[in-house]
């Protein structure tokens, strides 16, 4: 009779054109160079936010080799802001908010890569080109009425280098985690007009200033979690001749059918985290940059959480962590731009420092469905649900901008100033890969948006508390002071050198802002 002889193992390479997309995360720096000198404080906006695109690419394994070559362009839409004070340089002088609003970002780059493993189907590489942004910056003079501001809006172009790892879950569908780090040509850009008080702390003693030039350099960093198509290769294939490795649900191949998987542990976090709140001169939300008074936390903090995920037959999971400790040290910043002292004296700018500590908690629960599965990948879609909270306590207070202003002379550690208590509560949509590098080492990654987030929060000045909500621009009744250790008179406006600065600090409050309230491992 016949002999069955099985058919040749083909050995399979990265060499080909694919197509694929990718959603992550992105943090940027802009630093201003003030013309007046240097800064008493910030010319360093930081921007956070998500961002999903496309990218299509070449690959060509070298013949005989574990070397991968290839080339690669991308796009993607990003939704990123930032707020930071910018021009103080000088407590006479009613500095700005600098607001940092990149929405597309785009690279062209060459990679070099190593096919590791059995069958070099995890492919390590780097990667070096050009990069360009789509960019916006606005720069507003706080405090006065009618706003002045100067602005840019345009394309900013750079380079970009960075690193990833691939894994090709089949012969047409591979998995990548990527770093980029971006770096944008200088920008001139022009400054607003302002006040300087040359008669301090008189509310008369102003002259107006004319706007300057500024220069501006940007970085972005991103992380990206991304899926390839392999043009050419069968949609459904796994890998062959075994029939118990990878397998695209879906099919109608004998693939892979796990157990179910129950993976249980715990860790211990070390980590840094800024907190914003905007307060602006107006209830009107379209000049909400335009601000009187702005609180900045700087934390670090010590955490340990347990987590855990279940993994059924059928590819339905489960996975949550939940975890809480301390903040460890930071500081706070307490910002005010023309606050009265009393009736006839104003100071332009004010700057007080205090030490902060705390605690904080945070849970999530998601359940999902895996698309791809086997015994070294598993990526799948999820829905769930995020609680964090963090209430902070700032002691002491230190002016380091204006000798007319509060703190001075400064207040001890031993005197409690400002407490501030903020809960978030999300909904997410999102990606989770898993990856097993090697024998009791798995690298894992969540990519999630948020479709519905709450925030709210009350920060306490002494005996007058302030409560926000919601977490984006939008007025709100109440009392609200954000002078120490005393509420001045309501509202007033004055007029000065045919501009005028809002004063006031209680009433109506205007809208608040929040931004980057979380902390992330580092």
């Amino acid at each position: 009779m016949p002999v069955a002889y099985p058919p040749p193992v083909v050995l399979w390479s990265w060499t080909g054109l694919y197509i694929g997309g990718h959603v992550g995360a992105a943090v940027g720096n802009a630093t201003i160079t003030d013309p007046a000198g240097p800064a008493i404080y910030g010319n360093n906006v930081r921007s956070t936010g998500v961002l999903g695109g496309v990218q299509i690419g070449y690959n060509w394994q070298v013949p005989n080799s574990l070397i991968v070559l290839g080339a690669e362009a991308d796009v993607a839409a990003l939704g990123s802001f930032g707020t930071a004070t910018c021009l103080a340089s000088s407590g006479f002088f009613i500095s700005a908010n600098c607001r940092v609003r990149p929405d597309a970002v785009g690279t062209a780059t060459g990679r070099v890569g190593f096919a590791a493993g059995p069958f070099g189907r995890t492919l390590l590489y780097v990667k070096g080109g050009l990069a360009w942004l789509d960019d916006r910056i606005d720069i507003t003079s706080n405090a006065l009425a009618p706003p002045q501001v100067t602005s840019f809006d345009g394309a900013r172009f750079g380079w970009t280098a960075g690193a990833g790892i691939e894994r090709a879950l089949t012969p047409a569908w591979s998995l990548r985690l990527e770093y980029d780090y971006m770096r944008f040509g200088d920008l001139s850009m022009a400054t607003p007009a302002s006040l300087f008080q040359v008669v301090p702390p008189s509310l008369f003693g102003f002259v107006q200033t004319n706007g300057g030039t500024a220069s501006i350099s940007q970085n972005l960093q991103t992380v990206k979690l991304g899926l390839n198509y392999k043009i050419g290769e069968d949609l459904h294939a796994h890998w062959e001749p075994s029939a118990s490795d990878y397998h695209l649900r879906g099919t109608t191949d004998a693939g892979y059918v796990p157990d179910a998987d129950v993976e249980i542990g715990a860790r211990v976090w070390y980590s840094s985290g800024r907190f914003q709140k905007d307060l602006g001169a107006t209830v009107d939300p379209t000049q909400s940059s335009n601000l009187i008074s702005r609180l900045t936390y700087n934390t670090t903090a010590a955490t340990g959480e347990v987590f855990g995920r279940v993994d059924s037959p059928s590819n339905i999971f489960l996975k949550g962590f939940l975890g809480g400790g301390a903040i460890t040290s930071g500081n706070l910043h307490d910002e005010d731009w023309a606050a009265p002292i009393v009736p006839g004296q104003i100071v332009p700018y004010s700057n007080t420092v205090s030490t902060v500590n705390g605690d904080l908690a945070y849970g999530t629960i998601d359940a999902g469905y895996s698309v791809f599965r086997g015994p070294s990948t598993n990526v799948g879609g999820f829905i769930g649900f995020n609680y964090y909270r963090e209430n902070k306590k700032a002691y002491g207070c230190n002016q380091i901008a204006n000798p007319f202003s509060d703190c001075v002379p400064a207040l001890p550690n031993s005197i409690l100033g400002i407490t501030e208590d903020d809960r978030w509560y999300s909904f997410r949509i999102g990606v989770n890969g898993v990856v097993k590098l090697f024998d009791r080492l798995k690298l894992a990654a969540d990519v999630a948006w948020l479709p519905f987030a709450s925030f709210s929060g009350t920060d306490n000045h002494g005996s007058a508390p302030m409560s926000s909500t919601p977490s984006r621009p939008n007025p709100a009744a109440g009392r609200a002071c954000s002078s120490k250790p005393s509420c001045p008179m309501p509202s007033t406006t004055v007029s000065a050198s045919a501009l005028a600065a809002a004063t006031g600090r209680c009433g109506r409050r205007p809208p608040i802002l929040t931004t980057s309230g979380r902390h992330v491992p580092v």
